[in-house]
This record gives C-alpha cells, sequence and structure tokens, in this order.
C-alpha cells in the first residue's frame, strides 16, 4: 500500500505543468514583491526628449510616448495587475464559498433564493456584465474589481453549492447530523474540506482569467487610469504608436500572456495532485 502511494507522490514531482508553473510563479513573486527595488527609473518620470527610443543601455526596453522608461513601468504595473487579480479572487471566494456552502446544504427556501440570483446573473457572459457594471461605477481599478467580484463570486457559489449536494448525502455527514452536530460545525469540519481542492485549482485558473479581464477593462478605457503603469492601461497607451514603435504593445503583451500560462499551468498541477490524493485514499 505504502509503496504505492509513494510511486504516485514521485510521478508528481515529475509533472511538467507544476514544475514550469511553479518556475514561473517563483519569476512573477519576485517580480511582484521587489518591484520597488527592481526598478531602475521612476517609472512616472517623463522626458520628452527621450520619447519612442528602442532599447539602451539606459532604457532596457526604450521609452514610451512620453518618455518614461518601459521597463520600469512593466515591472511597476505587475503590483498592480497581479496583485489586483489574486485580490479579486480572494474577495470572490470570500463572498461565494460561504453561501455556496450555506446554501447547498440547508436547502429549502434559502437555496431556491440563491439558485435564481445566480441564474438570472449567469444569463449574461462575464464579460459583457463586468462592463456593464465597471460602466455605471465609473472607469478607475477600484470599480472595476467590485465589478468582477460581483460577478466571479456567482461561479463559485454555484460550483460549490453543487459538490455539497453531491457530499451531503454520504454517510459521513449523515452521521454527523445523527450525532446533532451544529450546521456551521458540519459544514466547517466536514463540507469544507472536501470541497476546498476543487475550489483551489478553479482558482488558480481564474487569476489568469481575472489579470485577463481587468486588463481588458483596463485596456479599453474602464480600468486604471493615466499615468498608472497597469498591463492593459498600457497596451491601450501604446495602441496609437504600434506602427512607430511595436514594443510598447508587446511587452505588456508578453506579460500578460506569460502570468496567465503560470495559472494554468499550476492549476493543471494542482488538478493533477489533488486527483492523485484522491486515488491514494481510496487504494
Amino acid at each position: 500500500m505504502e509503496v504505492v502511494v509513494t510511486k504516485k507522490k514521485s510521478s508528481l514531482l515529475r509533472n511538467p505543468s507544476m514544475f514550469f508553473g511553479i518556475v514561473i510563479a517563483i519569476f512573477l513573486a519576485v517580480i511582484t514583491f521587489l518591484g520597488g527595488v527592481l526598478v531602475p527609473h521612476d517609472p512616472f518620470q517623463i522626458d520628452m526628449g527621450n520619447r519612442l527610443q528602442g532599447s539602451s543601455a539606459m532604457h532596457w526596453l526604450g521609452t514610451d510616448q512620453l518618455g518614461r522608461d518601459v521597463f520600469s513601468r512593466l515591472i511597476y504595473g505587475a503590483k498592480l495587475t497581479i496583485g489586483l487579480g489574486m485580490f479579486t479572487i480572494l474577495m470572490a471566494l470570500c463572498i461565494g464559498v460561504p453561501i455556496g456552502l450555506f446554501s447547498g446544504y440547508v436547502g429549502g427556501k434559502i437555496d431556491a433564493f440563491f439558485m435564481r440570483v445566480i441564474d438570472g446573473v449567469l444569463a449574461f457572459p462575464d464579460f459583457i456584465l463586468a462592463i456593464a457594471i465597471a460602466g455605471i461605477l465609473g472607469p478607475s481599478l477600484t470599480n472595476i474589481v467590485i465589478a468582477i467580484v460581483l460577478v466571479k463570486w456567482i461561479v463559485y457559489a454555484r460550483v460549490v453549492r453543487g459538490l455539497v449536494l453531491t457530499e451531503k448525502e454520504k454517510e459521513y455527514i449523515l452521521v454527523s447530523k445523527v450525532s446533532h452536530s451544529s450546521t456551521f460545525k458540519t459544514i466547517r469540519m466536514h463540507l469544507l474540506p472536501q470541497v476546498m481542492p476543487d475550489i483551489i485549482v478553479m482558482a488558480a485558473i481564474d487569476v489568469g482569467k481575472v489579470i485577463l479581464l481587468i486588463s481588458s477593462l483596463s485596456y479599453i478605457g474602464l480600468g486604471a487610469q493615466p499615468p498608472i503603469p497597469e498591463w492593459g492601461a498600457m497596451l491601450n497607451d501604446g495602441r496609437g504608436y504600434f506602427q512607430v514603435i511595436p514594443t510598447l504593445m508587446i511587452y505588456p503583451g508578453l506579460a500578460i500572456m506569460l502570468t496567465v500560462l503560470c495559472c494554468n499551468l499550476l492549476g493543471d498541477g494542482l488538478k493533477s495532485y489533488f486527483d492523485i490524493r484522491k486515488g491514494s485514499d481510496h487504494l
């Protein structure tokens, strides 16, 4: 029995998705948390005499239309884009997971009410609904975070509720009910640990999706406003100069692509990890 489990764990260490995801995640984490130390120039400093310059020893990735150092703005923007993506998912989890757990376990009128709300919101595509909410609230990073949280918590609540409906019919939940455990204790001690692996995998992948959504909203002018160096806003700033110096759009685009790729790789690796653990538990 122990030999089988050990082999499964060792194969997990050789999972290419997890390995490359962790490598990219470490790289992005260093940039995000040490960005203030790494930037060689003030990302907000304007120097019209050096505008639209190519790569050089002074400016590694060149300068933008206002003479600002692109590398410094790209590194500084990692704090905003990645940080906001993670914060948004965290807020959505804090709202959606408890509602999904409680609604699925208790059932009845409470469950019916939340299901009607969820079905009504899910009738609209995420991106369209986020645009509508952000447009109503006004263009700013704070407002697009609020808009995305209002959209994403619904998804987590629905997924968690579905998992709970499956789990609550199992024997260990029936035993908990017979032993007169409180609703809160049953949810916290039994149901939450069961749904957490699926939620962690979903959240890891969704961080990339949310970063893409934040950048998209900033690109169309609903998110970060000048001179904030958010990656989507940098794409928007460089759009008018694409034929002159295309790297103004290429660099932030590559940064977004790398981050989304990292989230997808980590999600795939975590899914394999939890699948292996479930398989080991059944042996």
